[in-house]
């Protein structure tokens, strides 16, 4: 007998509300058990099959990674099969305590700054292992492996290599050339048009060689000027060790002022009819070297070497020479440098001699020059403390003896002499803007004639250079020496010397160069006074690194308050300089 549709219905309905109660009670006792057992899976963010307050995108867990508020949401896979998406489950944060707001030191990351004061243990590395990149996270300058998507149209192009935006370097220069054995790295040259130089060893070797030729309205300064065509050959030479330790530094610079025509000596000022030979050669060389004994003592050394003539229309020229006499001043330097923090104290024994040749006169006699040859023994000491970077205020003492190898002069004076100087200054260096060092002080000299009075004055030095621009260099340079003089009566010429200098750069293969030097000679216990006014300008055109064209022309005025003795003088040249 069959029964009805409505009976089969209201048995399966009794049936399922007898089975659910059941089913709940079987449910609650596994989850309790499943709270109350501590098992590994109970952490993992898969585990549950439903959705909880903590999976809310509001809610911001701890260690758990989340999506930027200004991320593009995931684009769904047309490929993706939607019945394994429906068998997905969902995420749960069961049993993960909420860490709201931001926990302290949390863009620290392996070093920083910790608002706890917890210090952080630094990784041990083995001999040759790398240091280990910081992570990536919040605070931390490494960028992370996975970069987030962001507003906008995807990126295309990778990100730019560590070379991008960089002048390629040639292989020769990179000491990588194929077939060859690899070596040092040369450095980079800011001029494209210097001198490149040869390497002999670990020295580098550099050299010129410059051609002038032109004309010189009055070559022996005299008050009527008698012109001459002229021409210059100046040789030059630097080599410098490239030594990580130690150091040594040759700097040797000559030239040869050459004039066709003989001149008329000198005379009170005026031209005699006996001629004379204008030449006039000129050379300053030294040699530094440092020896670097531990990172705080250095021993110092210098070898230093100078040619040259008495200036054209100098009272110690003397009457009716045929030629002028080359006088050699040579002498070396040896001390130390050492360091103690910021306070530096630098120290050396100095000896130099100055030694004449014979005049040859007009008439064709010879006359000794013994009586201006001397010795000269000293020391200097400097003392110098680091304010700061690029500030070093100093205080520097000399002193010095001077013997002459004969004890009267031709006038029958004594001229053996002590002195010495006394200045305080600062070397600075602002930005590699303005670099240099001024110092102020005061000099004296006191001589064993008694005849022959004190030489005492103020003096300056200093040496600076102001790069204005890219293009334009400004220099200024000051000194003051005390020189021995042949004149009766005096003691000595105390010279002061200024000089400015601009350079400018119309084009990288164009140099204009501007100088001006003013200098003063007080020959003390004669009341002569003498100035004297230069100021000349260049023209360099560079055709390249090998091959320069310079153009000169000088104007030079020497005003004497001695009568018949001001004079006045210009030099034009064109020539070649000839480098490498």
């Amino acid at each position: 007998m069959g029964s009805s549709p409505g009976t089969g219905r209201s048995k399966r309905a009794q049936f399922l509300r007898a089975a659910l109660p059941c089913l709940a009670l079987a449910a609650l006792g596994s989850g309790q058990a499943a709270a109350q057992s501590l098992t590994p899976d109970l952490f993992n963010p898969n585990r549950g099959g439903f959705a909880s307050p903590d999976n809310l995108p509001t809610r911001r867990t701890a260690g758990v990674p989340q999506a930027p508020s200004d991320a593009l949401p995931a684009l769904p896979d047309p490929n993706a099969d939607p019945r394994k998406a429906r068998e997905r489950p969902a995420t749960s944060r069961v049993g993960q305590v909420p860490t709201y707001g931001l926990p302290a030191a949390a863009g620290a990351s392996s070093s920083g700054y910790d608002s706890l004061n917890r210090k952080r243990q630094q990784p041990k590395l083995y001999p040759g292992q790398p240091k280990p990149k910081r992570p990536a996270g919040p605070g931390s300058p490494v960028p992370s492996a996975t970069p987030e998507r962001t507003l906008g149209p995807p990126r295309i192009a990778p990100p730019p290599s560590e070379t991008a935006h960089k002048t390629p370097v040639a292989p020769a220069m990179a000491g990588n050339v194929p077939g060859q054995p690899l070596r040092r790295r040369l450095k980079l040259d800011d001029d494209p048009f210097g001198a490149v130089g040869d390497y002999a060893g670990s020295f580098l070797i550099k050299g010129g060689l410059e051609l002038s030729a032109g004309y010189d309205t009055n070559p022996t300064r005299l008050n009527k000027p008698v012109g001459s065509p002229a021409y210059v050959v100046a040789p030059d030479l630097l080599v410098v060790s490239d030594w990580e330790r130690h150091a040594l530094v040759a700097d040797l610079r000559g030239s040869f002022s050459g004039y066709t025509n003989n001149m008329p000596a000198t005379i009170d000022g005026f031209a005699s009819p006996s001629p004379v030979e204008a030449n006039r050669p000129d050379f300053n060389g030294h040699v530094d070297g440092r020896l670097d004994v531990t990172r705080d003592f250095k021993l110092l050394s210098q070898l230093r070497l100078r040619l040259a003539t008495d200036n054209p229309g100098s009272p110690n020229v003397q009457v009716g020479l045929q030629k002028y006499p080359v006088y050699a001043a040579y002498g070396t330097t040896v001390g130390f440098d050492q360091t103690f923090n910021r306070f530096q104290v630098a120290a050396g024994a100095t000896v130099d001699r100055t030694a004449y040749t014979d005049s040859k006169l007009t008439d064709g006699s010879t006359s000794p020059n013994t009586d201006r040859d001397f010795n000269q023994y000293g020391g200097v000491g400097r003392f110098s403390y680091e304010l700061k970077p690029g500030l070093k205020p100093f205080v520097e003492i000399e002193g010095d003896t001077r013997v002459h190898d004969q004890a009267a002069d031709r006038n029958g004076y004594f001229r053996d002499s002590n002195g010495g100087y006394a200045k305080v200054g600062s070397s600075f260096e602002f930005s590699r803007i303005l670099i240099g060092e001024i110092s102020v002080g005061y000099s004296a000299r006191n001589y064993t004639d008694p005849r022959l009075s004190q030489l005492s004055g103020f003096l300056t030095t200093g040496s600076l250079i102001w790069n204005a621009s890219g293009l334009t260099t400004v220099k200024f340079f000051t000194d003051t020496q005390i020189n021995e003089t042949t004149v009766p009566g005096s003691s000595g010429v105390l010279v002061r010397t200024y000089a400015a200098e601009v350079d400018h750069d119309f084009r990288r293969w164009l140099t204009a160069v501007g100088k001006f030097t003013y200098g003063t000679y007080d020959y003390q216990g004669q009341n002569r006074n003498d100035k004297t006014y230069s100021l000349e300008g260049n023209l360099i055109y560079k055709l390249n690194r090998n091959i320069w064209i310079k153009g000169t022309l000088r104007h030079d005025i020497l005003d004497s308050n001695q009568a018949g003795s001001s004079s006045q003088g210009t030099v034009m040249l064109v020539g070649v300089r000839l480098q490498n």
